[in-house]
Parts: C-alpha cells; sequence; structure tokens
C-alpha cells in the first residue's frame, strides 16, 4: 500500500488566497496520484465539514479534513503558503495546511494514523521545521516521521508527552510529543499495529506517570477530560494534546479520552471516581457522560481545548474549590453508553441490550398511545373506523380532528418494532446494527410476529454484526465494509432467518400470547394483577420492575390493543404510582417516625408518584429496607388486583394522574391507587412505630444510603 503523504503531494508554495482554493488545490494533487475519484464531490464533502466548523487553528494552522466515498485510501497532502489564507482562526491566516482525507468507513489503524498527525501539530519543534523545510521530499519525511525536526527542548517534552508510555513508545532523541507511532511511514505498516498512539495514550492515561511540577505539596489535583468533535480524525486528538500539556505546565494530573473516529477506550473508572474535577471538551454528543456526574465541570466546545487549555484547567480549578458540582445523572444512558464492562456476565449484557431497544421504544409507545388515546377522546371509540384525514378532514368537525390524533398516533405505532429491534442492535453492534436491525424488526411486522418478533431480531442483528466484525477483512474492502458490507450481508441473513426459519414459530408464539390475554377473565386476571403490582414494586425501577413494565407495553404496542392488553397496562401504572405516593403520606402523618431528610424527600415524592415516577420512594428504600420495600409490594400488589378487577383500562404508556381522563373506569382506577397507597402507608407506620423513632440529630446517617442509591443506576419507569 503506497505512503499516506509524498513530495507529489506537498506544494511549498501554495499561492491560494482562499481555504476553498486551498483545498482545491491540494485536492487536485489527490486526484493526481489516485487518491481521490471524484474532485467535485470530495471538494463537498470538505466544505460540508468546514461548515460545522472552521478548522483554523491557532498558530497559522489550518486542518481541512473529512471522511468521504470518493477517497480510495486515507491520504495527506500539504501546502505551505507564504501569504496566509483564512481558516477560521482567532490569531490569524494559516500560513500550514493539511488537506486530511480518510475513505468513509475507514479502519482503526489509519484513522489513528491522521490523529497522530493531529497531536503532532501541537509540537512546535515540529512546525517551524515545516516552515523551514526546502524541498517536498522533506517536509514529506518530517509529517511522515522518517525524518525528525531539529531538537531544541524538545526531548524533554517528548518524554513527558504520552506519561509514562512517552520514552518507551518515541524513538531515541526524537522530539515527537505524543505520535510515539509517528505519522505513518505507510499506511500498511500502521495496518499491523491496533495500538497506536491515540488509542495507547487513552489506555496508558489510565495510569498516568505521576507530573513532577505537582508531586510537591501532597496529592496532585486531578482532572479527567473527555474530547470528540464531528468528524472525530484532527480537533479530537489536537485537543487532548493540548490539555495534556497545558496540564503538565499547571502541575495538574491529567488524563483525556479521546473519542474519535478510531473508537475510543473508557478511562479507568478508579480514574474517575478519584478526579478532582471534569473538562469536556466536545462538538458532539459525549458518551457515557453521567460517568461524570456530580463532579466539577467545564463543558465547552473542542475548539476550546485547542486555543484555551490553561483557561479551562484553571477555571475548573476554580469551580472545585468553591465546592460548585454538575447535576446527579438523571435517566438512563444510550445504548451505545450502556454496552457494558467486558467483566459483566453474558445475563446482565443481555439485559442491557434488551433495555437499550425498550428505551427507544418507549418514546414512540408514549407519543402513539396518547395520541390514540386523545382521538378515542374527542371521537369517540368508533373513530378507528374513521376513513383517512387525506380524503376527509373539516376543520371544524371534533370528529376529524379526533380521526387526524388516532391516525397519527396508528403511524406512530408502526415503528414500535423496528424500533425496538433495530436499538437492541444497536446496543450490541454500535451502528453497524441498525440497518439489519430495523430491517428484522420491520420482517416481523410483515409476518405478525409482533413484539416477540422484534426481540429475536434485534439480538440476532446484533450478533450477526458482530460476528461479521471479528472476521479478518482484506484491507482494500475495509472502507466499505461499515457502508456496503456489513448492511448487506447482515440484512440478508437476518431476512432469511426472519422469513424462512424462526419467523413462523415466533409469530404462532405471538398470537397464542395475544390469545391467552384475551383470554384472561375473573379470578385470573385479578391474579395477574397483583403478580404484576409485586413486580413494580419489589425494585423501585430496578430489572424486575422493568420486565412487568415492558410486559405491559408490549400488550399495548399494536394500532388496537386487546381490552385485556390496556387493563394490564392501567394496573402496572398504578402499582408503580403507589411506593413513592405512600411514602410521601406516611411522612406527611408520621413525620416523627422519619428524618429531616425523608420528610424533605417526601413533599418531592408526591410529585414523582402522580407522575407515575417509582424511584420517588428509592431514598426511602435504601434507608429502610426491611421496612419500605416489603409494605410497597402489599400496597402495589392490592392496587394491581383492584385495578384489573375494576376493568380499568389504559392506552398510554406513561403519564400518572395526567391521563386519568384516558382511562376506562376512571374513578375506579383511583380508588384502587388510593387504596394501595393507603395500605402501604399504614404498614410503614406501624413496622417503623415498632421501633425507637429516629432522633432529629441524626438525620444526616440515613442520608447515606440516599447518596449511594445512584450507584443502583435505576431507571426511569417511563424509559
Amino acid at each position: 500500500m503506497s505512503e499516506m503523504i509524498t513530495a507529489d503531494l506537498v506544494d511549498l508554495d501554495l499561492s491560494a488566497d482562499t481555504k476553498e482554493a486551498a483545498a482545491r488545490a491540494l485536492a487536485e494533487r489527490m486526484v493526481a496520484q489516485g487518491r481521490v475519484t471524484d474532485l467535485e464531490g470530495f471538494l463537498a464533502d470538505v466544505a460540508a465539514r468546514e461548515a460545522q466548523m472552521p478548522t483554523g487553528l491557532d498558530g497559522g494552522i489550518g486542518i481541512p479534513h473529512c471522511r468521504s466515498t470518493h477517497v480510495t485510501e486515507p491520504t495527506l497532502a500539504f501546502g505551505r503558503s507564504a501569504a496566509g489564507i483564512d481558516f477560521g482562526a482567532a490569531d490569524g491566516p494559516a500560513d500550514l495546511v493539511f488537506l486530511i482525507a480518510a475513505p468513509a468507513g475507514a479502519d482503526d489503524a489509519h484513522l489513528t494514523i491522521l490523529s497522530s498527525l493531529a497531536r503532532q501539530l501541537m509540537n512546535t519543534e515540529f512546525t517551524d521545521a515545516l516552515r523551514s523545510a526546502r524541498e517536498a521530499a522533506t517536509a514529506a519525511a518530517l509529517i511522515r516521521g522518517d525524518e525528525a525536526p531539529p531538537q531544541g527542548g524538545a526531548p524533554e517534552t517528548a518524554s513527558a508527552g504520552e506519561g509514562a508510555a512517552g520514552p518507551a513508545q518515541g524513538t531515541a532523541g526524537a522530539p515527537q510529543d505524543t505520535a510515539a507511532a509517528p505519522v505513518a511511514a505507510s499506511a500498511g505498516a500502521a495496518a499491523g499495529s491496533t495500538d497506536p498512539a491515540p488509542a495507547a495514550a487513552v489506555e496508558d492515561g489510565a495510569a498516568p506517570a505521576p507530573a513532577p511540577a505537582a508531586a510537591s505539596g501532597g496529592t496532585p489535583f486531578r482532572i479527567v477530560a473527555v474530547t470528540s468533535c464531528p468528524t472525530g480524525i484532527a480537533h479530537t486528538y489536537m485537543a487532548a494534546e493540548s490539555l495534556e500539556n497545558a496540564g503538565r505546565e499547571a502541575g495538574v494530573e491529567l488524563v483525556v479520552e479521546t473519542q474519535g473516529s478510531a473508537g475510543f477506550t473508557r478511562l479507568d473508572p478508579a480514574v474517575v471516581a478519584a478526579a478532582d474535577a471534569v473538562i469536556l471538551a466536545h462538538d458532539v454528543p459525549v458518551r457515557d457522560k453521567d460517568r461524570f456526574a456530580g463532579k466539577p465541570t467545564v463543558d465547552v466546545g473542542v475548539k476550546a481545548g485547542i486555543n484555551r487549555p490553561a483557561e479551562l484547567i484553571a477555571e475548573v480549578r476554580e469551580k472545585a474549590a468553591r465546592g460548585e458540582a454538575s447535576a446527579p445523572a438523571h435517566g438512563p444512558a444510550t445504548p451505545v453508553e450502556r454496552a457494558g464492562d467486558s467483566t459483566e456476565g453474558y445475563g446482565t449484557k443481555l439485559r442491557k441490550w434488551l433495555m437499550s431497544g425498550v428505551s427507544y421504544m418507549v418514546p414512540f409507545v408514549a407519543a402513539g398511545g396518547l395520541l390514540i388515546a386523545l382521538g378515542f377522546a374527542i371521537g369517540g371509540y368508533k373513530i378507528n373506523k374513521a376513513p383517512s384525514v387525506m380524503d376527509h378532514f373539516l376543520w371544524t368537525q371534533a370528529d376529524s380532528w379526533g380521526a387526524l390524533l388516532f391516525q397519527i398516533g396508528g403511524v406512530a405505532f408502526g415503528f414500535l418494532v423496528p424500533v425496538l429491534a433495530g436499538y437492541i442492535a444497536y446496543g450490541m453492534a454500535d451502528r453497524p446494527g441498525l440497518v439489519p436491525g430495523f430491517v428484522g424488526g420491520a420482517i416481523a411486522l410483515t409476518i405478525n410476529a409482533g413484539f416477540l418478533g422484534g426481540l429475536a431480531a434485534g439480538l440476532i442483528a446484533g450478533g450477526v454484526v458482530m460476528a461479521i466484525q471479528r472476521v479478518n477483512i482484506p484491507a482494500a474492502l475495509r472502507g466499505i465494509m461499515p457502508v456496503v458490507v456489513i448492511p448487506l450481508i447482515s440484512s440478508a441473513i437476518v431476512g432469511f432467518l426472519m422469513f424462512v426459519v424462526i419467523g413462523k414459530p415466533i409469530a404462532r408464539a405471538q398470537k397464542g400470547l395475544t390469545d391467552w390475554l384475551g383470554g384472561l377473565t375473573g379470578t385470573n386476571a385479578i391474579l395477574l394483577g397483583a403478580l404484576l403490582g409485586l413486580m413494580m414494586c419489589f425494585d423501585l425501577g430496578g430489572p424486575v420492575n422493568k420486565v412487568a413494565y415492558t410486559f405491559a407495553t408490549a400488550g399495548i404496542a399494536v394500532s388496537n390493543p386487546s381490552d385485556s392488553a390496556m387493563k394490564i397496562m392501567a394496573a402496572v401504572m398504578a402499582a408503580g404510582m403507589v411506593p413513592p405516593l405512600a411514602m410521601a403520606l406516611a411522612t406527611t402523618v408520621r413525620g416523627k417516625l422519619f428524618t429531616p431528610t425523608e420528610r424533605e424527600n417526601g413533599k418531592a415524592a408526591w410529585v414523582l408518584g402522580a407522575s407515575f415516577i417509582s424511584e420517588g420512594a428509592i431514598p426511602f428504600a435504601a434507608a429502610d429496607p426491611l421496612r419500605v420495600i416489603p409494605s410497597s409490594m402489599v400496597g402495589g400488589a392490592l392496587t394491581g388486583a383492584l385495578s384489573m378487577g375494576f376493568g380499568a383500562t389504559l392506552r398510554a404508556p406513561h403519564g400518572g394522574i395526567f391521563v386519568v381522563p384516558l382511562i376506562g373506569n376512571p374513578l375506579l382506577y383511583l380508588v384502587a391507587v388510593a387504596a394501595g397507597v393507603c395500605v402501604t402507608a399504614a404498614l410503614v407506620v406501624l413496622l417503623k412505630g415498632m421501633r425507637k423513632p429516629a432522633p432529629e440529630s441524626t438525620g444526616a446517617d440515613p442520608s447515606a444510603p440516599k447518596a449511594a442509591a445512584p450507584k443502583e443506576t435505576k431507571q426511569p419507569v417511563a424509559a
């Protein structure tokens, strides 16, 4: 494979006066070398990336870059301008211009080579050498790492550049800062190593060498940082390098996680836990951001991490001195963020994968269910027979508006199974799993395999993609793997399995479940309601609670759910409201049995319980689980049984008391909720009254379990 940059890709007398002209001049060299197949198409991709954020950097550097389907192999082109070209940097025009071209879906080794260049650009000796180079071949050799720049004070910088890893990875005497693997003599050489510098920086960064300047006077101030940019090639790693350099100068211990195109390795949880502050320099969402909740945080764009790292460090230290912390984490992370530790058991991973799909499906269920319920409320129970609003809609007629809401809700419901399957696969295999997951989910709808079919399709799609990703692929095909090969092969395999092999058995199982739910009457229905109530109140948003909630939402996740399915949904929501409302009532009627902290939590529990957020009872359960949890389960079981017995129905999967007008038999439904709340509150008061009341002075003690509660990562019932 040819070198990423050669003398033919260097222009030491770049005469362009605009960034567009500069990109064109350098891109024409790539075209001449067969690195780019379509000049205009490639330049359009460069312009689109430039429109997201200017690529000029302080210090006279411009780094236009993009990933493009018109690039045949990772390529660098370098131009040096005497007059300077405006790339949007704050300090003026750029005289050093690097055009970075990566194929769409480029493999990790190649992307890491490009990111190594990004880190090298923060090395003053490197840029000075490029400014003084007289021959194109010399400049190309400098960029490839074949020739070291003149040494000044650089060796000391180089040895500290990667912490403990610096001396081991750098070449003797070379003033390379973080590109311990130079900017690749060739792409082929890099492909032979899957532990390139930036990845190693993250990996080794979990245990960085202590900063000598910070060692005096005790433990150094510790900062963890995350950098990311839309393309994940240049700014991500330049910001990391800039922050690391500024951290050494400030005498702080700073570790950076680069979330770039080459993937990322999460910081060691122990390092995150020990950190005194956090810097987030990003232009795309930070993955697994909830790890840093509760710590002093500076959240800025990625260019701020490049241009003013010392200010960011000073700012976050000031926040830490003031005790200013970010808000605690709320809600579940995204599927990729919750992919799980490699040490987790298969059962834990399976649960996270399934919850990934459910968490993305629930908003569709909520929106579609509420719209359908509103349609029935406005247009009556025959609204499902109304003609399409495309053909018949009267602005002044209530039935037309009811039909409109009903039909919009029906369309939203059409996405439920594909979204479920797609994001289960996403949770397993990241973005490559989306296409086969959605295809499998759509097939599940086609063959009437329903919710169970979606579960199976998502797991199969994720497994197929993970298997394909483990195959050793020729380098020539790596660029098209995520765009063409993986979607094509995985969709074909999933489609074959769903249509021909497992689709019919799953469809029969789905029909059997539907028929069973439709046949539930009398005692059987009441017992099921009690069981679901017990499950909803057992762990207050944990796995058992989620099983019951998912079972209920699966029943109504169709355009025309059965009466039994809507009864189950009503029972589940009613039972989930009981624990927080009961704790709120208990703290109101017998406040002396609770600490001051618990009484304050009781006030919030009124709102949380009324909104069907079971987590409002977690602080009470954490402080006194042997009294609170059994009491909640008794009240939840009673409410679930009464709701089923009263025949209350609900089309919406969430909303609490705010969707009572949409509930069938709403008054009896509220009676069921009130009965469970009263029973639970009475039991808690009785059991707590049998022990000595907590003294007022020890009010802080029971809050310790409450502080620990977020570690359980309970997810809201809505999620």
